[in-house]
């Protein structure tokens, strides 16, 4: 197993942070990493805005849902899918954007966005820094916006918190790969037993923190996907110029 493998193999999302900060030289070359991957057809359609300030940092956690983490770590980057950038482009050539009513190009968009967020992740864990992705900023993306001064054409998609670890968090244990990786074809047989399995043994897992509140991974998924679970995304993102006509 070579370094990078190893790196990705032993992911921990990381709650727990030292106040330092983090040097120049490397915050650079975590950012330049994510700025040189790739894009669908080189649309440039990610921008990400970077946050140190403290009362920002406590804002965004309150934003969040009240993720202290985020107001812990000395950096918060929030990825931001970028329709105003490439607008400002297309209406150079002379013709108007419709990208940003079209379904794909949403799905679009959020791919890179996640693909920006991987790259952060494994730079800053190459560095010996912690991470944890934090989606609970979409809870109140209207804030986030209005905090960030994002104009119209753009949505904040994901965040980073990234700092160094003070109490390290211990790897959750995943479900078996054969219900994530299908050869040739997606196969259903067999993903009821590996989610009861899955059950078992996150519950264990749970146990062994002492955590007498973490659920099977069954229930926790009905807690959050029998219902929208950030039902502001849909409105805010229509008033952010973003449509699904297409």
């Amino acid at each position: 197993m070579n370094e990078t493998v190893r790196l990705l193999q032993t992911h921990r999302s990381e709650r727990s942070y030292k106040p330092d900060p983090i040097p120049n030289e490397i915050l650079d070359d975590i950012i330049e990493s994510a700025h040189l991957a790739p894009t669908s057809m080189n649309s440039h359609q990610v921008s990400i805005v970077v946050v140190k300030d403290a009362a920002r940092r406590q804002r965004i956690a309150e934003i969040a849902g009240g993720q202290s983490w985020i107001a812990q770590a000395p950096v918060f980057i929030t990825i931001v899918a970028d329709f105003n950038k490439t607008r400002i482009g297309v209406e150079k050539t002379g013709v108007p954007q419709q990208t940003q009513h079209s379904v794909e190009s949403i799905f679009s968009s959020v791919t890179d966005c996640g693909i920006a967020l991987g790259t952060i992740m494994v730079a800053a864990r190459s560095y010996g820094l912690g991470i944890v992705p934090c989606g609970g900023l979409r809870k109140n993306a209207d804030a986030m916006i209005e905090l960030l001064e994002l104009p119209a054409y753009t949505f904040p998609v994901v965040g980073v918190a990234i700092g160094y670890i003070d109490k390290p968090a211990s790897q959750k244990p995943r479900m078996a790969l054969a219900s994530y990786c299908h050869e040739e074809r997606y196969h259903t047989e067999g993903l009821r037993a590996a989610i009861d399995a899955y059950d078992t043994t996150l519950e264990e897992y749970w146990k062994q923190l002492g955590r007498t509140d973490g659920l099977p991974w069954s229930k926790n998924t009905a807690k959050n996907y029998s219902k929208v679970y950030y039902p502001k995304v849909k409105p805010v993102a229509a008033a952010q110029g973003f449509t699904c006509e297409d």
